[in-house]
């Protein structure tokens, strides 16, 4: 029951694709404002040590970029299938992070047990796969695949 909608010629998508990318695109948005305001201290508590730039400027840089990636989400809906793959990189870029938080036992955003912060850990790749399944970056990559064959 879910409708088709047209993309300009590129990979068609459905509603739910729909719905999810504009969820996606609402939490980053949400996520990179707190990283700027709110909830910041926790942001930083996830930076891992060994960076080299320190963590105020990765936790400002990184929410500058959730905003930007969120926005782009919800506003460019022709550009996105290569959207789809930047969100998916930015979400690899980010988990070292999750790791470091992990291995160091750092309690924040209310994390404060190793099952919470593995659990956390799990969810990552299933942020990815959001971002590729929501935008058609995968459907994309497959149907380019088999028309190469």
């Amino acid at each position: 029951m879910t409708r088709q909608v047209a993309d300009r010629g590129r990979t068609p998508t459905t509603l739910p694709r729909t719905i999810g990318r504009w969820l996606l695109g609402a939490f980053l948005l949400l996520a990179g404002i707190s990283h700027l305001s709110w909830n910041r201290e926790a942001f930083l508590a996830q930076v891992p040590q060994w960076l080299p730039l320190g963590g105020d400027f990765v936790v400002i840089a990184s929410g500058l970029v959730e905003i930007a990636l969120g926005a782009a989400l919800l506003a460019l809906p022709r550009w996105r299938v290569p959207v789809g793959w930047v969100v998916a990189a930015f979400f690899l870029a980010v988990f070292p992070g999750n790791i470091s938080q992990f291995v160091t036992a750092t309690d924040s955003f209310g994390l404060n047990s190793d099952l919470s912060r593995g659990i956390r850990l799990a969810f990552q790749p299933l942020l990815v796969l959001w971002a590729l399944w929501s935008t058609g970056a995968w459907q994309a990559w497959r149907s380019a695949r088999s028309a190469r064959r």
